[in-house]
């Protein structure tokens, strides 16, 4: 889609995109979920919906799968910290799509729970981002997560915040090149508008080159 495509299907489906929107900070706020030191869920939620709605028209292949992607975006945590079942996040979202797209979003959203696991490394292995890699608008999703989360971890300047900008600094190459299928399907694509996000805020200018020429 077009970018002006993509702008007036958000405007088409406003309504429905708020009723959507005002559900998950319902579910979020209703298990006591906060988002660093005292913001609530929402925040952050809010967050990877803005990054959807300004860069979704490079990913998203037709008008009916706009709304999907924006549940995607908004429910993606709802498994994972919210105490849903994959059948809990379909029926929630059949009450604003038809079959079809609900299915599309609830796949985004399983796709983006992490695995059982120890630690991060583990609930985040090759069968967690193969999941991403295979499933419609996952990629994309989780990349809008990522730069929501490092760009809150560049705010402040807390311990928290300084720990966590090292951390994805750290994973971001190997995060970028697990989430990427390499499709010709946008769908699956991993735009580079995101990706020079992420580098700007986390990567200084003499190694901004190097590193985004060694993504290839």
């Amino acid at each position: 889609m077009t970018k002006e495509e993509f702008q007036a299907a958000l405007v088409k489906y406003a309504a429905t995109i708020e009723k959507i929107r005002q559900s998950a900070h319902e579910l979020h706020r209703s298990v006591n979920q906060l988002y660093g030191k005292n913001l609530p869920y929402s925040y952050h939620l809010d967050k990877v919906v803005d990054e959807v709605r300004e860069f979704g028209h490079e990913v998203c292949a037709s008008e009916e799968d706009v709304v999907p992607m924006i549940f995607g975006g908004y429910y993606h945590d709802s498994i994972e910290d919210a105490r849903l079942t994959y059948n809990d996040v379909m029926k929630v979202a059949r009450q604003f799509m038809n079959d079809k797209q609900a299915l599309m979003a609830t796949e985004i959203v399983y796709a983006l729970t992490n695995d059982k696991g120890r630690n991060r490394e583990e609930r985040a292995g090759e069968k967690y981002y193969e999941g991403i890699r295979t499933t419609p608008y996952a990629p994309f999703t989780k990349l809008c997560d990522r730069v929501a989360n490092i760009t809150f971890s560049c705010s402040a300047t807390d311990e928290g915040n300084k720990h966590m900008k090292e951390v994805y600094k750290k994973e971001v190459p190997h995060f970028l090149a697990a989430i990427n299928p390499h499709s010709d399907d946008p769908r699956f694509g991993v735009p580079m508008d995101l990706v020079i996000k992420i580098s700007e805020q986390i990567i200084n200018d003499m190694e901004r080159e190097e590193w985004l020429n060694g993504l290839g």
